[in-house]
């Protein structure tokens, strides 16, 4: 029976991560934009069709959990910031699909290789500190033909745009979004890495706002590729 919590007793490490402030305004302005800037239904089509046992890497404070299918059997859910963990943890206990929300970096994942049918991407490849080991774990933790499902926001725009998201990337913003980047391209990282990129599609949020560095996103499906002789499963609708 998988654990709900990994918060054991005895004394608790210092966290790798630690963005206290940022992760206060992440929480609220995360559950507002569940309604105001369309991310509920982009959570709902990021996991619909996903079985077996899924990692979600950097699941902030757990709003992806109540939109698990219930095909899934299990959620192990990794997020290293301490206050946005102890909100994944009560998000989980509302969860129909059993969650384990556990401390750890995209970086060194504390699982063991192959254990998943898939991984879940969602907002955090922006934050990590190095994107290709981050992926290299996400290759060693999937399962030969497993599937990511991702949903990221990056560069895009046009020249203007993409010079200001280089600009405050150099500057201010990582500092004041907790490590966040504005121009990196999470769909060519997952290539770089060597996964199959299955559907992908780009959109805006919010589409009827203005448009913000932060505003340029993908979503979309790749995969492991499969050992000789084995079959990868269709992935994600992304039209």
């Amino acid at each position: 029976m998988p654990l709900r919590s990994a918060a054991g007793s005895g004394k608790v490490p210092r966290d790798p991560v630690h963005h206290p402030l940022f992760a206060r305004y992440y929480a609220r302005l995360s559950v507002a934009a569940e309604t105001r800037m369309g991310l509920g239904a982009v959570r709902g089509r990021l996991l619909a069709g996903l079985s077996g046992r899924v990692i979600e890497i950097g699941a902030g404070n757990g709003l992806n959990f109540a939109h698990y299918p219930g095909t899934v059997s299990e959620v192990v859910a990794i997020e290293p910031e301490r206050l946005l963990r102890q909100l994944a943890l009560e998000a989980a206990m509302r969860c129909e699909v059993p969650v384990d929300v556990v401390p750890g970096v995209a970086e060194a994942l504390p699982v063991k290789s192959e254990a998943f049918d898939a991984v879940v991407l969602s907002l955090v490849l922006c934050g990590v500190r190095d994107v290709s080991r981050a992926l290299s774990e996400v290759r060693r933790v999937l399962r030969p033909g497993g599937e990511v499902r991702f949903f990221e926001h990056g560069i895009g725009g046009g020249p203007t745009m993409r010079f200001a998201q280089r600009a405050l990337d150099r500057t201010v913003w990582p500092a004041l979004a907790g490590g966040c980047h504005l121009s990196r391209d999470p769909v060519a990282a997952l290539r770089d890495a060597g996964f199959e990129l299955g559907p992908y599609r780009r959109l805006l949020l919010s589409e009827q706002g203005p448009r913000l560095p932060i505003s340029y996103c993908v979503m979309g499906s790749a995969w492991r590729p499969a050992r000789p002789g084995s079959e990868s499963k269709p992935g994600l609708d992304a039209s």
